[in-house]
């Protein structure tokens, strides 16, 4: 059985980890962090302890975690990266928006512990990822445009997935990413147009476009729940457990991409 902490506990993506967790068998959820107000005296909640962030360090001693989820921002999943190095505890974190020296920090807990970064739980887009580079290759004169949608919380823009997903156009071709147009702006050849929609609680879409030759070729895929993503970051936190320091890719986890 593995023990999980859940940094962000009650934010959507905290509270959909916290669920998916309880239907599974192999963990268990032994308390949560979440800030200021919305944590109660640290040991009263029932349901679930929960610990203001000051207190991750007495969470750690409480419950000894083999692994923390966090899905929060990036100032607070650097802080806690540090305790996690500090007590020697896996962390599986979904946050992105990181700034140059936030991933440093990140870096740097790398050497100490197992550390996983996803800009996306989801298999379906590992194997959308896998599929997009032999789709440049057969159509390498053809437009890329990227769409993404989430729901009017999200923070970041574009998503961490949809900079992914121009992370691996990249290693296909040189391009200029042009974000949204307006005005007179005709389209050049080694541009790719990347449009974002934020709207109600849309939990991830994220669309390829790929167009000439009087031909459309579109690869997307749609979230319908969190708890996609909840139970790939569950499976990438157990699979840390016991795993040696350094930084892992969640493709690993699902084996995408592998020979």
């Amino acid at each position: 059985m593995t023990t999980l902490g859940v940094n962000g506990a009650t934010g959507r993506m905290g509270r959909a980890v916290v669920e998916t967790a309880r239907e599974r068998a192999d963990v268990t959820v032994g308390f949560g962090i979440t800030p200021g107000a919305d944590a109660p005296e640290a040991g009263t909640d029932s349901d679930l302890p929960l610990y203001p962030p000051e207190s991750t360090d007495e969470a750690f001693a409480a419950h000894d975690p083999d692994a923390v989820v966090d899905f929060s921002v990036p100032e607070a999943t650097v802080t806690l990266a540090r305790k996690c190095a500090a007590a020697d505890v896996a962390l599986a974190s979904g946050t992105t928006g990181f700034e140059d020296d936030q991933f440093a920090v990140l870096q740097e807990t790398g050497q100490a512990v197992p550390l996983l970064l996803a800009s996306n739980f989801s298999r379906g887009i590992q194997a959308l990822l896998r599929a997009l580079g032999p789709a440049l290759e057969a159509l390498s004169g053809y437009d890329v445009e990227l769409l993404e949608t989430h729901h009017n919380g999200k923070q970041d823009a574009p998503s961490g997935t949809a900079l992914t997903i121009l992370e691996e156009i990249a290693e296909y071709r040189d391009f200029e990413p042009v974000y949204g147009r307006e005005g007179i702006q005709p389209r050049t050849e080694d541009e790719v147009g990347v449009l974002v929609r934020r709207a109600g609680d849309i939990r991830g879409e994220h669309e390829i476009t790929l167009a000439a030759n009087d031909e459309v070729l579109t690869i997307g895929h749609r979230a319908e729940d969190r708890a996609v993503f909840a139970a790939g970051a569950i499976d990438a936190a157990v699979w840390l457990v016991g795993r040696e320091p350094g930084l892992y890719d969640f493709g690993e986890v699902v084996g995408v991409g592998e020979d």
